[in-house]
C-alpha cells in the first residue's frame, strides 16, 4: 500500500472513532480543514510538523499514523517483515521514517530514523490522551534534540529518554546522514480530554 493512502486511512479512521467533523479536527490540530481533507482523501503529502498536529489532536503518537490497519477478523502479526514496513519521507526535510514495529497490539512502538544533513524538524507537542515517553538511540552521525528548555547533543551510541508533552526539535548540525532508533511507550492518561 502506498505510505499516503496509508496515513490517508488511518487519519479518516481515528478522526471517525473520535466522533470528530473535519472542522473539530481542524479546530484542535491548527490543520486547517481543507489539508485534513485532502490528506485524508490521500491527495496531500503531508509535512511532520502537519502530522504532529493531527496526531496530538487526535490523541495519539506520531508513529500510529504508519501502521496498517487491521486486516479484518485475522490476527495481527506479530512479525514485521522488512520488505512491508512502512516508510515515509518529509517532503520538506527529506527526513525518513520506518515504522519497525509489528502489527500486533504492543505498549512498544519502534521506528529507525534517517535525517539527511543540515536539516531541522520541530514539533509543537501538546497535551495528548496519552502519556508518551520516548528513547532516541543514536546509531550512526550526530543530532542536537531541544525538548523544552533543555537541550542535548546525541553522537553515536548516545542515547536520550524523554518524555512527550513539550515542544521538541531534531536539528543535524553535522555534515552527514544521522540515523536513530526511536522506541515510544505509550500509556493512557488518567485525565482524558473529552472528544467533541
Amino acid at each position: 500500500m502506498d505510505i499516503n493512502d496509508l496515513i490517508s486511512r488511518r487519519v479518516r479512521t481515528l478522526r471517525e472513532e473520535r466522533g470528530f467533523s473535519l472542522a473539530t479536527l481542524a479546530d484542535l490540530s491548527g490543520v486547517g480543514r481543507s489539508t485534513i481533507s485532502l490528506i485524508e482523501r490521500g491527495e496531500s503529502s503531508a509535512t511532520a510538523t502537519v502530522l504532529d498536529k493531527l496526531a496530538s489532536a487526535l490523541g495519539v503518537p506520531l508513529a500510529s499514523l504508519f501502521e496498517p490497519a487491521g486486516e479484518g477478523d485475522t490476527a495481527p502479526s506479530p512479525v514485521s517483515r522488512a520488505a512491508e514496513q512502512p516508510v515515509w519521507t518529509d517532503p520538506v526535510t527529506g527526513y525518513v521514517r520506518r515504522n519497525l514495529s509489528p502489527a500486533a497490539p504492543s505498549p512498544i512502538q519502534l521506528v529507525e530514523v534517517v535525517f539527511p544533513p543540515g536539516q531541522r524538524v520541530a514539533f509543537d507537542t501538546s497535551t495528548r490522551d496519552a502519556d508518551i515517553q520516548q528513547q532516541v538511540w543514536m546509531i550512526e552521525g550526530e543530532m542536537d534534540i531541544t525538548v523544552g528548555d533543555a537541550h542535548w547533543h546525541l553522537d553515536s551510541g548516545d542515547c536520550l529518554a524523554m518524555r512527550v508533552d513539550r515542544p521538541i526539535s531534531f536539528h543535524n548540525r553535522g555534515g552527514k546522514a544521522a540515523r536513530y532508533l526511536v522506541a515510544l511507550v505509550t500509556q493512557a492518561n488518567s485525565s482524558n480530554r473529552r472528544n467533541g
